[in-house]
């Protein structure tokens, strides 16, 4: 099940960036070395852009070029992070289950006239609440297209998958998920599944995640078949940030059963244009290897969209 994967609301870091950089908290000896003025004016600039990845940065290149100061440039690097992680984890504690919210809102759409007569939209909400323990993500998703008034596409999903975190990698995850598309063969479908989450890579600007476990899904064909089956589903979801305003995410999930089994793969480039708004397109294949019959077993749909992230 694709989601994009959304962190902590935009206000609770906002809060506590200058903590670290005060005078008080910024010896200049952490080591009993001076830092030099041109790399204490660049760890500044880095701690004050709230970037942990350009800190890192900062911090890997300072402790080669000038050794002696590499400690005191490190401490003073850790203790800016632990403040800000004291300060989120405050904002957490004190919020509510509706505050905390941090997603995305996509739209594309097309018309033509004249030769062809074609009309098509999509529209995606997204949104993740980060906590402590808990990690919520929420998604519905609606794609409609029509040529010459006769409906070509209509695919509808409505998802939800809780994660309980074990450690900073590991967690357990609960997915639901409902889906309507009488083009691939199937007018309704409910999936649910458990299983175990991992974060294989976790970095600053590149994040795997992986997960694994058992599953259930009930489907009701275009052809009044019904099938209710025990399934295994798998899922990868990888993010690269490629440049400072350049995203690239593949989101691939599977449901393999004894009936009809599924595939899915996205994949998507994200290009910031101003402020919260970004432009993206995405390729989406879907494979199913049962469906009824008069059906494809595999359909893609591309999209270029307009995001706004919130």
């Amino acid at each position: 099940m694709p989601f994009p994967i959304l962190l902590l609301a935009a206000t609770a870091p906002a809060a506590v960036t200058p903590v670290a950089i005060t005078p008080a908290t910024d010896p200049q000896t952490a080591a009993g070395a001076m830092i030099p003025e041109s790399i204490r004016a660049m760890l500044d600039a880095a701690i004050q852009s709230g970037n942990d990845g350009d800190v890192s940065t900062i911090v890997k290149y300072a402790r080669s070029a000038d050794p002696l100061s590499g400690d005191a440039v490190l401490a003073i690097a850790q203790k800016w992070r632990n403040d800000r992680a004291a300060a989120r984890e405050q904002v957490i504690r004190q919020a509510s289950f509706l505050n905390l919210w941090k997603g995305r809102a996509e739209v594309g759409g097309f018309l033509t006239t004249g030769n062809s007569d074609t009309a098509g939209g999509s529209a995606v909400l997204a949104a993740e609440r980060e906590g402590l323990q808990w990690r919520h993500k929420f998604q519905v998703q609606a794609d409609y297209q029509e040529s010459l008034n006769v409906t070509t596409r209509e695919h509808y999903l409505v998802a939800y998958e809780p994660n309980y975190k074990i450690d900073d990698r590991a967690y357990i995850y609960g997915a639901v998920q409902y889906e309507s598309d009488r083009f691939l063969g199937y007018t309704d479908r409910l999936s649910a599944s458990s299983g175990a989450g991992y974060s294989l890579l976790k970095r600053p600007r590149m994040q795997l995640d992986l997960e694994l476990g058992p599953g259930f899904r009930h489907t009701e064909f275009t052809d009044a078949t019904v099938q209710s089956s025990i399934a295994g589903r798998g899922s990868m979801d990888f993010r690269w940030q490629i440049l400072g305003g350049l995203t690239l995410r593949h989101v691939a999930s599977a449901y393999i059963q004894r009936f009809n089994s599924t595939v899915s793969t996205t994949t998507s480039v994200n290009a910031k244009l101003l402020g919260p708004l970004s432009a993206q397109l995405s390729y989406n294949v879907q494979y199913e290897s049962m469906p009824p019959e008069g059906r494809e077993t595999t359909d893609t749909i591309s999209r270029a969209s307009l995001v706004y992230t919130f």
